[in-house]
């Protein structure tokens, strides 16, 4: 763990990189990390955290994200409602089959033009899938149509209360978590940003669960550690 300083910060890069850990890793406010950095004697303002948040989380997802394994060809999407600042908003997610989140975008809408743009925020960093799997909204198949990349794509439509989706069901609970640990999300920017490095996080600790013997779990969270430091490395 590196304890040099990043240009203008007067807390060496440890510190910097173990608080958003924290925050992103566990559903914990930023008052709470700010108390459990004050029990380990750093004091750090809650003001500090937040401009911390807003410097290194976009640059600590790309560095994630090109860390990655190649993803899976068969597209599981699904939208869920998030309230931002008090305003209904529809939060788009794809996962492959494996679980892997792909990306998410936050929308206002839950509309044809908002499905399409999700789509074409997804083939900017992957291959056409083989198959798409959503729910019966209709704006899938009308964005489907209207992308002509996506033409020879099969694409499946699932009941949604028959939970066949259920990879990406699973995969909105982090993000309700969060929701309640933060008491809301309040501005439209900072939540994407915020969501995006919360789900690569999400994917480099999927491999850590319970059910894998405790010598693998200990493992893949020894590896998942090594390349949180490293991608913090990058992006400070």
């Amino acid at each position: 763990m590196s304890d040099r300083k990043p240009y203008r910060h007067r807390f060496p890069l440890s510190v910097i990189e173990y608080a958003l850990w924290l925050y992103h890793r566990f559903p914990l406010s930023q008052r709470a990390v700010q108390e459990l950095l004050h029990e380990r004697g750093i004091y750090v303002s809650h003001e500090t955290l937040r401009q911390w948040n807003i410097k290194f989380a976009p640059l600590l997802t790309e560095e994630l994200r090109h860390r990655e394994p190649r993803r899976g060809s068969r597209w599981h999407l699904d939208e869920v409602h998030v309230k931002v600042g008090g305003v209904t908003h529809w939060l788009w997610r794809a996962v492959d089959e494996f679980g892997n989140v792909l990306d998410i975008l936050l929308q206002e809408h839950r509309d044809t033009g908002a499905a399409t743009s999700f789509f074409a925020h997804l083939l900017r960093e992957y291959d056409v899938p083989e198959v798409i799997q959503t729910d019966k909204l209709w704006s899938y198949g009308a964005a489907v149509r209207e992308l002509t990349v996506l033409h020879r794509v099969e694409h499946i439509q699932v009941i949604s209360t028959a939970r066949c989706n259920n990879l990406v069901e699973q995969s909105h609970r982090p993000t309700r978590q969060q929701e309640r640990a933060q008491l809301g999300f309040k501005q439209r920017r900072r939540t994407q940003e915020f969501l995006a490095l919360h789900a690569r996080t999400s994917n480099l600790y999927r491999q850590t669960r319970t059910t894998i013997s405790a010598p693998l779990r200990r493992t893949n969270q020894t590896a998942a550690l090594r390349l949180w430091r490293e991608a913090m490395q990058q992006a400070a």
